[in-house]
């Protein structure tokens, strides 16, 4: 049996209560059918409802559920990590999203502006995250600034009660899409590194700003690079302190490690879909099962699996205690990188050349190139996997930290890329 976490009374009124809502929100039947297994009616009422993920995202984000641990001001719960826990099993049981097409919105973005963002910013903002009303993206790395992101170089003037942006971000995941963007640039080059940064929110379609998509080895686009000419952003737009950019920064980032620790970036994740668990649609992508060693390999992956649900919901737990995501958000984000590529690799590996030639529209095979070579990214985007042992080294095993030949010295008497 998988491990779950075992319902507690509270935890049970919790999951009756959440589907009560469920049979309410969905079109009739659709209920019924997912408790009585009836996956072909399912599949019709999901067809002849023309079931939509971004308007599911408006249902749901107007909903306290999309985001349980927000605080009620701001359309949250102020609940606890568990219920987290239970609305993502029952999305999945329902074949619904179990991921926000606004994650990186409703997990960093979000958070930021619950801790660091005025009052007025927490009105504007926090209720269109959750109904993904308006789509947000985070314009961090720079062609020079990726490990080392303290050192970046977009500028921003001030004017006023404006600001005027000029530099390039890349690796910008759906900027295309994006209303707004998180924003981390240099406002004081005659200070270190560190303390002459200020966060803002930009306008994605503000005069000035232009995106350019770049193609992936699986043919989508989803990063970007992004430009910024003159860009003008009101200093109501500013996040925090003129200077404190990499306080709220890393709030943005610890909640990265968390939001991409714990969940599978796959297409069913954000669109939903008919689908049994995923463990035995993975199982049953592999052939010769019956071979001891595709068994042991299987089971590996399995207990791996088990590893990471149990691990990521200690780290979560944290929030319960109030407290802020620490390094223990790296831990689970290395080990869910790294876990998706072990496991595509060996299916890949597996199916011989069935995983390198398909006949046109044999979906099984394309999913599995696809899984394959998007895997290749998990460990890179959200902080790479060298990096984030650095910080573990160092924060959980208070190992010596890196010599920093330029702490202290400011920014501008620094050697750039």
């Amino acid at each position: 049996m998988r491990w779950q976490i075992e319902d507690a009374p509270a935890q049970r009124r919790f999951r009756d209560e959440f589907r009560s809502w469920l049979a309410d929100a969905l079109p009739a039947g659709w209920v019924d059918a997912v408790a009585a297994g009836d996956d072909g009616t399912l599949e019709k009422l999901r067809a002849a409802s023309g079931f939509n993920p971004f308007a599911w995202q408006g249902t749901i984000g107007r909903s306290p559920y999309a985001a349980p641990l927000w605080p009620k001001a701001y359309g949250g719960m102020s609940g606890e990590v568990w219920m987290q826990q239970v609305i993502r099993s029952e999305l999945q049981r329902h074949r619904l999203p179990t991921v926000s097409i606004n994650l990186l919105g409703v997990g960093l973005a979000g958070p930021t502006l619950i801790d660091h963002g005025t009052e007025e910013q927490k009105e504007r903002y926090l209720r269109k995250i959750l109904s993904a009303e308006e789509i947000w993206c985070q314009l961090f790395s720079e062609p020079g600034s990726g490990s080392d992101l303290a050192s970046l170089s977009t500028r921003a003037v001030r004017d006023g009660d404006e600001w005027v942006v000029n530099g390039q971000k890349v690796w910008t995941t759906i900027a295309q899409f994006a209303t707004f963007g998180m924003l981390l640039a240099r406002t004081d080059p005659e200070a270190a590194k560190h303390e002459g940064l200020t966060y803002f929110i930009v306008e994605m379609k503000a005069p000035g700003v232009e995106v350019r998509p770049l193609k992936q080895l699986t043919g989508s686009s989803e990063f970007n690079e992004v430009f910024f000419s003159d860009v003008r952003i009101p200093d109501r737009n500013r996040v925090g302190a003129v200077g404190d950019g990499w306080r709220c920064a890393r709030t943005t980032l610890m909640n990265e490690r968390v939001a991409l620790a714990g969940v599978s970036l796959d297409p069913v994740s954000f669109m939903g879909g008919v689908r049994r668990d995923p463990w035995t649609n993975y199982v049953e992508s592999i052939p010769h099962r019956s071979d001891p060693v595709v068994r042991q390999r299987l089971a590996q992956f399995y207990i791996e699996s088990q590893v990471k649900e149990i691990t990521a919901f200690r780290a979560n737990s944290a929030r319960l205690r109030g407290d802020q995501p620490g390094p223990e958000g790296a831990v689970n984000k290395v080990f869910n990188a790294e876990y998706n590529q072990r496991r595509s690799s060996f299916a890949v590996d597996a199916n011989g050349l069935g995983a390198v030639a398909w006949m046109p529209g044999d979906s099984g095979p394309e999913a599995r190139a696809q899984t394959f070579l998007r895997a290749r990214a998990n460990t890179i985007e959200g902080g790479t996997s060298e990096v984030l042992r650095n910080q573990m080294a160092e924060r959980i095993l208070g190992l010596p930290r890196d010599v920093e030949v330029d702490k202290g010295v400011p920014w501008s008497e620094v050697r750039h890329n």
